[in-house]
């Protein structure tokens, strides 16, 4: 049970908390940790102006959390060492200021600042034409935008929760919601905690069906990293059971997909559909790594929840974003037409939730690392099939 909780934000309330920090003098002993804190900001000028900031410090790792950005996570730290990567899009950017429809409906990359931003929740694919049968039986087609709405609608609700159970948990929930007049109707209810003194942070999602037809849901979490687990010779290390690349270029580079280089001007983007393998929980892992093998980062999910991942693979300048994006979902990031033909699109029922969580862990030390890749080398119980073109079942190629 918490001890201490406190409302940021209510909207049906009014009840606003423009600042505020609570910490360990409050009154609330952890024993993980007694350095561990939660405050809430708001940044002025700019584009960022009126963006709120919940940073959750847990003595060791601290990460900034973003509802005016649909309770994306902005950036963070373990040690010292950053966490997240350098976009061009150099601050957080108020939902106000980004019009999804720009640029063909690539909107969505004007306010692409994130460690980690949520793609979805109708739809979390490329722009294009949706095409469906509405509730009369009427054939009717909907332009969708670049993945989604749900990282540009901003919290309705944020609490914060201090419990001293074991170590301590030091947890922010947020709400969101995705709806419109005769269109889906999604609450996204999401929770991001940490144990007080930990490497590691969790991020538990619920997403239900508040409208009174069925909704349906695409999930993808678009988790972005870059230096320094990001470098000459780092090297991702994964379970994996299948890989296709998603178009012809990526194909090219399906021999190195698990390794990188240092910036290069220019450079195409690449990307890879892959089912990873798991253990008899349904609990996967990926770790990223740097040469050096004494700085990497881990993420952890189930997949029963999360069944596609997608690697995405983007080692241009630095000035133009040097970064590599480990994306777990519930979908693989094609049209939604192309992914409900294949099955991968979930149609909750009215009052019906999904539930997803994964988790983050930072390791500073050669013994971590090697813990996690003996973690995922025992999950490899059969070599990886590799196809080395697109193939019809992952992507339209």
């Amino acid at each position: 049970m918490p001890v201490k909780r406190i409302i940021l934000t209510d909207t049906d309330s009014g009840e606003i908390l423009k600042a505020g920090r609570v910490d360990a003098s409050s009154g609330v002993s952890l024993a993980g940790s007694a350095d561990w804190s939660i405050a809430k900001r708001t940044l002025t000028g700019g584009p960022s102006d009126g963006v709120d900031v919940v940073d959750l410090n847990n003595g060791e790792l601290s990460m900034s959390i973003l509802p005016t950005r649909g309770m994306g996570l902005w950036k963070g730290s373990y040690h010292g060492i950053p966490i997240g990567w350098n976009s061009p899009v150099a601050r957080p950017v108020h939902p106000r200021l980004v019009n999804l429809e720009a640029r063909g409906g690539l909107g969505w990359l004007g306010g692409f600042n994130e460690l980690m931003c949520r793609c979805g929740l109708s739809f979390n694919g490329p722009p294009g034409i949706d095409r469906v049968v509405d509730k009369n039986g009427n054939a009717t087609e909907t332009e969708i935008t670049l993945h989604g709405k749900i990282a540009n609608i901003p919290a309705n609700h944020v609490a914060v929760e201090i419990s001293n159970e074991g170590p301590g948990t030091l947890s922010v929930t947020g709400v969101v919601e995705e709806t419109m007049m005769f269109a889906p109707a999604l609450r996204l209810t999401s929770t991001v905690l940490s144990e007080a003194g930990s490497n590691g942070i969790t991020i538990k999602d619920v997403v239900t069906n508040i409208g009174g037809q069925p909704a349906e849901l695409q999930m993808l979490y678009h988790t972005n990293i870059g230096r320094p687990f990001l470098g000459e010779g780092s090297k991702l290390v994964a379970p994996i059971a299948e890989i296709a690349p998603r178009d012809p270029h990526s194909a090219k580079g399906l021999d190195s997909f698990d390794q990188y280089g240092g910036p290069v001007a220019g450079l195409p983007e690449e990307a890879f559909f892959c089912e990873l393998i798991s253990d008899w929980k349904e609990q996967t892992q990926v770790l990223l790594r740097n040469e050096e093998g004494d700085r990497g980062l881990s993420m952890s999910f189930s997949t029963k929840q999360l069944p596609c991942f997608t690697l995405w693979k983007n080692t241009q300048a630095e000035a133009d974003g040097y970064v590599i994006g480990l994306e777990p979902g519930t979908n693989l990031p094609n049209l939604k037409t192309f992914e409900r033909e294949r099955g991968r699109v979930i149609s909750l029922a009215p009052g019906d939730s999904y539930e997803t969580s994964f988790q983050l862990r930072v390791h500073d030390t050669p013994e971590g690392i090697a813990q996690s890749e003996k973690q995922i080398r025992a999950l490899q119980t059969s070599p990886t099939r590799r196809h080395e073109k697109p193939i019809d079942r992952f992507s339209p190629g």
